[in-house]
């Protein structure tokens, strides 16, 4: 059975249609990555699946759990807040622009999940948090504050954090949008890292090269449906569909 299922979901703000019928899958292990024009659905995409954001029709399964819904006698209800955190431990989350809190270390940072909602011992957190720092290539600059790092250091410290409580899932959206094109590398180093590892995940990016080297499968999302989906080298090479390949022209120079 798949880690994500997707059907059918529906989002509009007010009459804005963002999300048209969405329908996905990701695999335990698997990489997915979803590109397409800026403002066609992809970062609302992932904020329903953390539930972030409430949707207006279909169904998110995460984890054999319904996102944003429970079960009360007999019933589906929209889940409380405390339930939809609890099943949000289970999802990690990368940002565009970091999202780092500026007043603790990178260290702190990476263990504030641990030692505040997890609960675990400053000790134990600072462990698992250095081993992190050193994964992500960071593990000289754990006593430095976010304002003292480069973009692609912060997004890695923010990557970091992300994988801390070993989520079942991790989505990125856009992770190297708010870069300078120098830093770009160094944070695509760390997530083709993460894929090689197994981690399950979905990757929202413009980074179309890196899209075709590294995702499982790539979906290609225009005016909130989704247009053309398969393996990266069917897709990004060999695009079927119109909208795909005017796409692609435009990105791929």
């Amino acid at each position: 059975m798949p880690l994500v299922r997707i059907n059918n979901l529906k989002k509009a703000f007010d009459k804005h249609v963002v999300l048209d019928g969405i329908d996905m899958e990701v695999d335990v292990g698997q990489t997915v990555f979803v590109i397409g024009p800026s403002g066609s659905g992809k970062s609302t995409l992932l904020r329903c699946i953390n539930a972030l954001e409430p949707y207006g029709g279909g169904e998110i399964w995460v984890n054999d759990y319904l996102v944003g819904s429970e079960y009360r006698n007999g019933k589906w209800y929209e889940a409380s807040p405390k339930v939809a955190a609890e099943r949000r431990r289970h999802i990690g989350m990368v940002f565009q622009r970091f999202d780092l809190f500026p007043n603790m270390t990178a260290l702190d940072n990476v263990t504030s999940g641990l030692r505040l909602v997890a609960k675990l011992p400053a000790d134990q957190a600072r462990k698992i948090g250095q081993d992190l720092l050193d994964r992500v290539g960071l593990g000289d600059r754990a006593g430095s504050y976010p304002a003292e790092l480069s973009g692609g250091q912060q997004q890695r410290v923010a990557i970091a954090r992300a994988i801390a409580a070993k989520p079942a899932l991790i989505l990125f959206d856009e992770p190297t949008s708010a870069l300078d094109p120098e830093l770009v590398g160094e944070v695509l180093e760390v997530i083709r890292s993460l894929a090689d590892s197994g981690l399950s995940m979905i990757v929202v990016t413009h980074e179309i090269r890196f899209a075709l080297e590294v995702a499982d499968v790539v979906y290609f999302i225009d005016g909130g449906k989704v247009v053309e989906h398969g393996r990266p080298e069917q897709v990004i090479q060999n695009p079927q569909e119109e909208r795909t390949k005017a796409f692609l022209s435009r990105i791929i120079t």
